[in-house]
């Protein structure tokens, strides 16, 4: 429907435009520090936030002194533009923010599934629904509206012509319906923990690089030249699916490499293998981590060889894409008890590549969708095509 609003987003000038990209993407500035940074003269900078303003999307919240002693308001994103809400549907936890365009947080909140669930499924997609809806209840007015929930989801992600039905995307929505009037945005999980480490974690400042996730699952997020790749099926770093094993004999499965790198195959084959000499086995790979960071040599060694085992799929995502950086995240990829070997390992098998452990950690995958949602909210906001 048209509206006045969509016609103010519509008609809003360039230079507006420009000041309302500076605030969401920096933050908080002042009139001249913009005016400098964006080549926009002093008439033109008050006339765009006086637009700005006039819809609400900008606000002053005080005066900061500058270098000859002289005092300059202060700008930042407005209640009108609209905040984002993040959803990141994980295996073993829910995870929710809600934030601001230029990612103040305004509300946040962890709920620990009581299973893990190794696809999306209706437990999740309830989930879902109950923590979507405890943040709409604790909405304040001065939030502004809702402009776009981003949801992450532990598979691979097709446009408007895939089979979403074949992707089982959808599946998050089984016992949930998004709220009106809110554009909805679906991504995989690992490309947004991808996104995250290239804004904010282990990857910032690099515009090529791979990030691998380890943990119940494992997958791959790609981005070459500063762009995430997706691939056309939205199979694009879906490492977890590659066939395996290769050996005489054998007959390769597909997906059965994250059937062998996850964390469930693995406690697995520590139960299997452990030695009474070493005391009681650990009960997760939370433990086994904390007895090997302790000198437990029969951890050290389980760690030792899942590392080497990561490390081979590493070198063979290397082999393949050059990426030059490789992140290692997930609940069990992150820790730096892994960088050593997965580093002597890929180094061993394939060509250069610099091995880094996750800054992030298990934040990673919603500080990505949110990232994302911003992203689209900003679009959003000055009536520009997605």
């Amino acid at each position: 429907m048209w509206t006045e609003a969509v016609a103010a987003r519509l008609s809003i000038t360039g230079s507006a435009k420009a000041v309302f990209r500076s605030l969401v993407l920096d933050g908080p500035s002042t009139r001249p520090n913009m005016g400098s940074a964006l080549g926009l003269s002093r008439p033109t900078m008050s006339a765009a936030i006086a637009e700005l303003e006039n819809l609400g999307y900008v606000e002053m919240i005080g005066a900061v002194r500058g270098p000859l002693g002289r005092s300059a308001s202060q700008y930042r994103v407005g209640p009108q533009a609209g905040h984002v809400m993040a959803v990141d549907a994980g295996s073993t936890s829910i995870r929710l923010r809600v934030s601001t365009l230029d990612r103040r947080l305004l509300y946040s909140h962890v709920h620990r599934l009581p299973m893990r669930q190794f696809e999306v499924s209706a437990e999740v997609s309830r989930a879902v629904a109950a923590e979507v809806a405890a943040a709409l209840a604790a909405t304040l007015p001065e939030w502004g509206p809702l402009s776009t929930l981003g949801i992450a989801v532990p598979t691979r992600v097709v446009g408007p012509d895939g089979d979403a039905e074949a992707s089982r995307q959808n599946v998050v929505f089984t016992a949930f319906t998004p709220p009106q009037q809110t554009t909805v945005l679906l991504e995989n999980n690992v490309n947004c923990a991808a996104v995250a480490e290239m804004h904010y974690g282990a990857a910032q400042g690099e515009e090529t690089f791979s990030y691998v996730q380890i943990g119940l699952k494992i997958g791959m997020g790609l981005v070459l030249g500063g762009q995430l790749i997706r691939g056309r099926y939205g199979a694009a770093g879906e490492i977890g699916h590659l066939a395996f094993p290769f050996a005489p004999g054998t007959e390769p499965r597909p997906g059965e490499v994250e059937h062998y790198l996850g964390t469930e195959a693995l406690m697995a084959r520590v139960h299997a293998d452990w030695s009474p000499d070493d005391g009681a086995p650990p009960l997760d790979t939370t433990e086994l981590l904390l007895m090997a960071g302790n000198g437990g040599v029969g951890a050290q060694r389980h760690v030792a060889k899942h590392a080497a085992d990561i490390g081979a799929i590493v070198a063979s995502c290397v082999s393949v894409v050059d990426p030059g950086v490789v992140v290692l995240g997930g609940g069990f990829g992150s820790s730096p008890l892994l960088l050593p070997g997965v580093s002597d390992t890929v180094r061993r098998l394939s060509y250069s590549a610099e091995v880094r452990s996750s800054d992030l950690g298990s934040d990673a995958t919603v500080l990505g969708i949110e990232r994302l949602a911003m992203e689209r909210g900003l679009l959003l906001a000055l009536g520009e095509t997605i």
